[in-house]
This record gives structure tokens, C-alpha cells and sequence, in this order.
């Protein structure tokens, strides 16, 4: 009898990136040390006080309000940031025209601004004295120092993650698609529902995303256009550092874990939609 021949040993490719078990522990322990210690620790402090602590800490006619501003206009923010994001990505990628490479500097100026310096920009433009501020307040409209102020400010902050995260795909985009969706007889209308929107969609709700979250925790642009007042214009993450400059460290980390397990659920929300929306529609 011949001997069996020994089993073929799979081949494995090698990686274009090398040393995959140092980078993959590397990972793992960053994202431990800067993202998951410090998370811990906050829900380890905020459990000193127990459910019934927080549900009463969330229960404050105070905290709900805040909590309702932070979340309420971060929400509409995003959708806002979504719908135009798309559309100034596709000007700058679609068309050329005098000052484009301006506007398209000017997008990401939020991600360099200190956001201090962006609210304080934002109040002295939107105050009653103001340059838009005083021909709106003949109107009875009133923009800073009020939970539109702070819509304005978010609208700014997130803006540029909504653009530059489908930039990518329009781009990607073949025009070919179009001139043949036109060739098959389609509206503009019919061509932008069915050929454009599907697979940048996916993109979409990621930008959204981006632009929810960095509304939720936004602070410097905020306080100095939202006149901070209890129950009208005062954001969640204010409400916190009050609490800690009243030395109340239980009622401070109870709000925040509360913000922690509601930006959780609505990014885990977001993100299931993402998935199956790449599944519903595929990519370009």
C-alpha cells in the first residue's frame, strides 16, 4: 500500500500590512486605555449612587430639559447637516465654477476653528446688534441666546462630516449611469430617486451620524450663543460642568452615563439603519 499523501496546507497570503499580531494588540490596547478605561470608569462612579439614583438624577425637571436641548436639536441638526451636506458635496465634486477651491476650504474650517472662537463669532453675528441679529429683531425673530442660536451653532459644527463623507462616493459616481437612466426615458426627478440617492445613502447616514454625535457633546460653540438659560437654552453638557463646579461629582457622572447610554442607543439605532441600507441597496 502506498502511504497517504499528506494533507494540502492551505496558503496563506501574506499581509500587505506587516506584524498584524503587534498592530492588532496595539488596537486593542489604545483602545482600552483612551476609549474604554475612561468609559468604565465613569459608569463604575455613576453606580455609587445605584438605578434609583440615576433614574431620579434623569427624572430633575432641569436634567430632562437639558437633555431634551441637547438631544432635540442635535437631532435636527444632523438631518439639516445630511440634506445639505449632499448637496454642497455634489457642487464642489459636480461643477466648476470662480471660488470653488475657496468654498471648499471653507468647509472644514469648523475642524480647525477652536470652538470657542466659533461662538463667539456666531453670538456676535446673530445678537440683536449683530450684522444678521439686527435686521431679523424688526422682524420679532430672535436668533442668539435662544434654542435657535444653538441649532445654528450645531448646524456649523457638523456640517463638514456630512460633507466629506459622501464627497467620496459622488465622485465615484459614472455619469454614464445618469445618461443612460435619461436614455431610458427618466425624469431628473426619477434619475436623482432611483440611480443617485440609493447608494449614496449609506454615506448619507454616516454623515448624519458624524454630525449627531459631535452636536450631542458640543460645548464652546454653544455656550456663548445660547444664553444658558434652565429649561429654554441650557445644553446637557453645561448642566454637567455645573454640577462639578458645585463639587455634586454623583449628580455630574449620573448625567453623563445618562448621555452615554442615550448617544449609544441612537448610534447603535443609526448604524443598524446603515447596515441595511447597504444591503437594500448595495455600493456604487
Amino acid at each position: 500500500m502506498t502511504a497517504a499523501a499528506p494533507p494540502l496546507r492551505r496558503l496563506r497570503r501574506p499581509s500587505a500590512i506587516p506584524g498584524f499580531g503587534i498592530a492588532f494588540g496595539y488596537t486593542l490596547a489604545y483602545l482600552g486605555l483612551i476609549v474604554l478605561l475612561p468609559l468604565a470608569a465613569l459608569v463604575l462612579k455613576a453606580s455609587s449612587i445605584g438605578l434609583s439614583g440615576l433614574w431620579a438624577a434623569a427624572m430633575e425637571p432641569r436634567v430632562l430639559a437639558a437633555l431634551r436641548t441637547s438631544f432635540g436639536l442635535s437631532l435636527a441638526a444632523g438631518i439639516v447637516d445630511a440634506v445639505f451636506g449632499l448637496i454642497v458635496a455634489w457642487v464642489l465634486v459636480r461643477y466648476r465654477f470662480p471660488g470653488r477651491k475657496l468654498i471648499d476650504a471653507a468647509v472644514d474650517l469648523p475642524f480647525a476653528l477652536p470652538t470657542a472662537v466659533a461662538g463667539i463669532a456666531l453670538a456676535a453675528l446673530y445678537a440683536p446688534n449683530g450684522w444678521i441679529g439686527r435686521l431679523v429683531e424688526p422682524l420679532g425673530l430672535r436668533i442668539a441666546f435662544t434654542p435657535l442660536g444653538i441649532f445654528i451653532a450645531l448646524v456649523f459644527v457638523g456640517l463638514p462630516f456630512a460633507v466629506r463623507t459622501v464627497e467620496p462616493l459622488i465622485a465615484e459616481i459614472d455619469r454614464e449611469l445618469e445618461e443612460a437612466s435619461a436614455t431610458l426615458g427618466a425624469t431628473r426627478g426619477q434619475t436623482l430617486r432611483r440611480v443617485l440617492l440609493p447608494p449614496l445613502l449609506p454615506a448619507v447616514l454616516t454623515g448624519f451620524a458624524l454630525a449627531f454625535a459631535r452636536a450631542v457633546g458640543e460645548y464652546g460653540s454653544v455656550i456663548f450663543v445660547a444664553g444658558n438659560m434652565p429649561y429654554v437654552s441650557e445644553i446637557a453638557p453645561l448642566l454637567i460642568v455645573i454640577k462639578l463646579e458645585e463639587f455634586n461629582y454623583a449628580g455630574a457622572t449620573a448625567i453623563a452615563t445618562i448621555m452615554l447610554g442615550m448617544s449609544f442607543a441612537a448610534l447603535l439605532a443609526i448604524n443598524l439603519i446603515q447596515a441595511w441600507s447597504r444591503r437594500r441597496f448595495g455600493h456604487v
